[in-house]
């Protein structure tokens, strides 16, 4: 399928999850067959004929204005992260057949920085949310991705797969579906390429959650947050974490956790770093007296 055909897709989920009330269209009189606006609907919202709308929806070879794809986003009613996912569809071409990208290295300067924030959890993460590289606090809070295969080291493959995710994360679903958002985004700036595809097949047939969240188009761009955890060792943690862009490395993002000063949250982190938690706490639990006699 050409991005063309993506980009009339996406304009024809995001019609259909709005209502006449929604948009400020009138009820037209008549059954609708279909949910969602029309598309004569927002061709009027839109300020464009129904005839040019149509031709947008079926990935026709045309070249919208900056001005009209502004127009359609409004009548759309998509957010931010939404209008730039539908300018990406539009504006990068997909091949007929993609090539593997050049492979992700971190920056040895990079990894330093992981390595001087040891006391909160921090990685790298590259294309599809694949994991670079990570601090030795980061493994402890998540999994130690390092000894994951190479094809397995994806932030998102982890989320939805990996049984020991659903459980460390109290609010499993809108954390799995925000990356499954943010994948959608990197669909739409490098289109056709085999790595993602691979990985989109593999997560729609072990998963049904990812099917569903897959077909709905929903993109995310959360650069910021809040995450409830459930960590097996140290219990409950809610930790705020940041994303931030390289410059330097524009497909690559610095996500740092995160807890507030004094909170119950910073002491579990505290303790999770203290290395080995397990032999502490058994060190911590008194010898058994030893068992009397029968003939004292």
């Amino acid at each position: 399928m050409g991005q063309s055909a993506e980009f009339g897709k996406f304009l024809k989920i995001m019609r259909a999850r709005l209502q006449p009330e929604d948009a400020g269209a009138q009820e037209s009189s008549g059954s609708r067959r279909v949910p969602g606006l029309r598309r004569e609907e927002v061709a009027r919202l839109s300020g464009v004929s129904t005839d040019y709308y149509t031709r947008l929806e079926q990935g026709r070879n045309i070249h919208p204005s900056r001005a009209v794809l502004d127009a359609v986003a409004r009548a759309l009613r998509l957010d931010a992260g939404e209008q730039a996912h539908m300018m990406d569809l539009l504006e990068h071409c997909a091949s007929s057949a993609g090539s593997p990208g050049p492979v992700q290295k971190v920056r040895p300067a990079l990894q330093q920085l992981l390595d001087a924030v040891g006391d909160v959890p921090a990685m790298v993460l590259g294309r599809r949310a694949d994991v670079l590289a990570c601090n030795r606090m980061a493994h402890l809070l998540f999994t130690d991705f390092s000894l994951l295969p190479t094809a397995e080291r994806n932030l998102t493959r982890w989320l939805i797969l990996d049984p020991a995710a659903g459980s460390l994360f109290r609010d499993w679903k809108t954390v799995a579906a925000e990356a499954v958002g943010a994948l959608r985004m990197d669909v739409g700036r490098h289109p056709n390429d085999p790595e993602t595809n691979q990985l989109v097949g593999e997560l729609a047939v072990h998963s049904e959650h990812f099917r569903q969240w897959w077909a709905g188009h929903r993109v995310a761009t959360r650069a910021a947050g809040t995450v409830r955890l459930h960590h097996p060792v140290v219990g409950d943690l809610e930790l705020n974490f940041e994303t931030l862009s390289l410059p330097d490395d524009p497909d690559q993002l610095l996500r740092i956790y995160s807890a507030k000063a004094g909170s119950p949250s910073s002491d579990a982190l505290t303790l999770l770093n203290f290395g080995d938690v397990g032999a502490h706490a058994e060190a911590a639990v008194p010898e058994p007296a030893p068992a009397r006699r029968a003939d004292s």
